[in-house]
C-alpha cells in the first residue's frame, strides 16, 4: 500500500524536530550559561557537543534548506541557560534576540515554529542547587516559562512543556546514564515528582499568558511485552508499563501515579505535599508521544524495584537500528490506541519518530533507504490508527539533521539530512528527498486553499 501525506487529511500536521543542545553549539557563545550537558560531556573519554550542528551560526541556511524540502512545521527547543545564564535572576538579552531572530526567519520562510521549553539541558547553576530533586525548581522553571512566553508567544502558537520527563529523570538522575549523572532512588523520586509538577503548572502559565495558545508535553513510550507466557515475565512487563508508559501522563490526567502496579512509586508520597495533586493536572491542548520501538521484557530479581529487565533487540535476533531499538511498526499503532485510550486526551501528536542506521557518503549522496522504508511502515500504521479512530493529527521526524545523540555521542545518525561535523557540511540524504516528495501533495493542497 502507497500512501501520501494527503491520506492523513488536509489539516494534519507534518515536520521535524530538534532540540538545542543536540544542534545548536556556541555553547559559551553570547552570555550563555552553563548546562548539565556542557559539563556532564566535558568529562573525560566523552564526546561533547560544544560545537554540535553549529546550528546558533547556521539557522539560516537550515531554515532555507528545510523551506526547499516542504516542511511546514519545525519543532525545536529553547535552551534556558542561553535565557538565564544562572537559571534565574539576570535575563540574557543575547539568547531572547536568538530566538526571536530563529523564529521570525521561520515565519518569513512560512515554516510554523514549535517551541519546546526543556529538552533537558538544565543550567548547571541550577544543579549546584540540586536540580531537578530541588522543589524551588518549581519557581525556577516557572519564571523561566513566564519569561519565555511573554517574549516568544506573540508569534509562537504552539507550546511543549516537557521533553520526556521519564528519560531526563531516569537516565539523569537513577541510572546516572544522562547529566548529571546521578543515581538511586533517593535522586529519582523528587525529580520524578517536581518534573510532574512543572508539567502542570508550566502549562497553566502558557495557558494564562493568552488562552489561544497550543499548550501540550511529550512522552516517551514504547509497547511493553513480555518474553513469554509466564506469570513473572506478565507481571514484569506490567510493571515496565506502568514505568515506561503511565507515570507521567496518569498524574497529568489527574489519575495520580500508578503505585498499585510499582509500589517502589509509594514512596513519593514523602516528597508530596497538600495541593501537588491538583497542581500536577492539566487539560492539554495536544499530547505528544515519541515511539521508536518496543521493549521485550522478562522477570529479573537482580534490577532493584522494577525487577525487570529488557531484552536487547540483538539478542533477540529481530531487525534492528543501529541504536539496537527492534523496528517494530506496529508499536507506533498500539501506543497511540493506548494513550487514546485516555478520555481526557483531546489530540495526540507524533512529536518525534524516526530510526538511526549506519550512514556512508557516496560521491556527495546518502542513501539510506532502510530509513525510508523505517518512516514507510510506521506511517501506515499511524494511518491505521487515524482510520480506526484514534484523534492523532501531526507527525514530527526525529530528526531534521543529524545531531549530538546524547550518550551515544555523533556516531549515531537520525537525520533527514547528513552533517559532516568537520566541516559543519549538510547533505540531504534520500530520505529528505522522499520526505520532501511526501510532502509536495501536501503543498499543493495547501496552496490551492489558499
Amino acid at each position: 500500500m502507497n500512501i501520501h501525506s494527503t491520506d492523513f487529511g488536509e489539516e494534519f500536521v507534518w515536520g521535524v524536530a530538534s532540540s538545542a543542545y543536540q544542534t545548536e553549539g556556541a555553547y559559551l557563545e553570547d552570555g550563555k550559561g552553563m548546562s548539565i550537558w556542557d559539563v556532564f560531556t566535558a568529562m573525560p573519554g566523552k564526546e561533547s557537543g560544544h560545537t554540535a550542528c553549529s546550528f546558533y551560526h547556521r539557522y539560516i541556511q537550515d531554515i532555507i534548506l528545510m523551506q526547499y524540502l516542504n516542511i511546514k512545521n519545525f519543532r525545536f527547543s529553547i535552551s534556558w541557560s542561553r535565557i538565564f545564564p544562572e537559571g534565574y535572576g539576570k535575563l540574557n538579552e543575547k539568547g531572547v534576540e536568538f530566538y526571536d531572530q530563529l523564529i521570525d526567519f521561520c515565519l518569513e520562510q512560512d515554516i510554523t515554529p514549535w517551541a519546546t521549553l526543556y529538552h533537558w539541558d538544565l543550567p548547571f547553576a541550577l544543579e549546584l542547587k540540586g536540580g531537578w530533586t530541588n522543589r524551588d525548581i518549581v519557581n525556577w522553571f516557572s519564571d523561566y516559562v513566564e519569561i519565555c512566553v511573554r517574549k516568544f508567544g506573540d508569534r509562537v502558537k504552539h507550546w511543549m512543556v516537557l521533553n520526556e520527563p521519564l528519560v531526563f529523570t531516569g537516565a539523569g538522575y537513577f541510572l546516572g546514564l544522562h547529566a548529571p549523572g546521578r543515581k538511586g532512588l533517593l535522586n529519582f523520586l523528587p525529580s520524578v515528582h517536581h518534573a510532574a509538577l512543572c508539567q502542570g503548572i508550566g502549562a497553566r502559565l502558557i495557558k494564562s499568558h493568552k488562552s489561544s495558545l497550543q499548550v501540550g508535553t511529550t512522552f516517551s513510550c514504547s509497547s511493553i511485552d513480555p518474553v513469554d507466557s509466564s506469570k513473572p515475565a506478565r507481571e514484569a512487563a506490567i510493571r515496565t508499563n506502568a514505568l515506561t508508559n503511565r507515570l507521567f501522563i496518569e498524574p497529568l490526567l489527574g489519575m495520580g501515579y500508578p503505585w498499585n502496579e510499582l509500589k517502589v512509586l509509594l514512596q513519593m508520597q514523602s516528597f508530596m505535599e497538600p495541593g501537588d495533586e491538583k497542581l500536577m493536572q492539566f487539560d492539554m491542548d495536544f499530547i505528544g508521544i515519541q515511539n521508536y520501538t518496543r521493549e521485550i521484557v522478562k522477570h529479573s530479581s537482580l534490577v532493584p524495584y522494577l525487577n525487570a529487565r529488557t531484552v536487547k533487540a540483538s539478542k533477540r535476533g529481530v531487525y534492528h537500528t543501529s541504536m539496537d531499538w527492534e523496528i517494530y511498526p506496529e508499536g507506533l499503532y498500539r501506543m497511540i490506541m493506548q494513550f487514546d485510550a485516555y478520555k481526557k486526551i483531546k489530540k495526540i501528536i507524533i512529536t518525534e519518530n524516526g530510526a538511526a542506521f549506519t550512514d556512508t557518503v557516496i560521491n556527495g549522496h546518502v542513501h539510506d533507504f532502510q530509513r525510508i522504508n523505517f518512516y514507510k511502515n510506521y506511517l501506515k500504521q499511524l494511518l491505521r490508527a487515524k482510520k480506526e479512530g484514534a484523534n492523532v493529527d501531526g507527525f514530527f521526524a526525529w530528526s531534521f539533521t543529524d545531531n549530538f545523540e546524547w550518550a551515544e555521542g555523533f556516531q549515531k545518525r537520525f537525520g533527514l539530512v547528513y552533517v559532516d561535523y568537520g566541516t559543519q557540511r549538510r547533505i540531504v540524504k534520500d530520505s529528505g528527498f522522499w520526505y520532501k516528495e511526501f510532502l509536495e501533495r501536501q503543498s499543493f493542497v495547501h496552496a490551492k486553499a489558499v
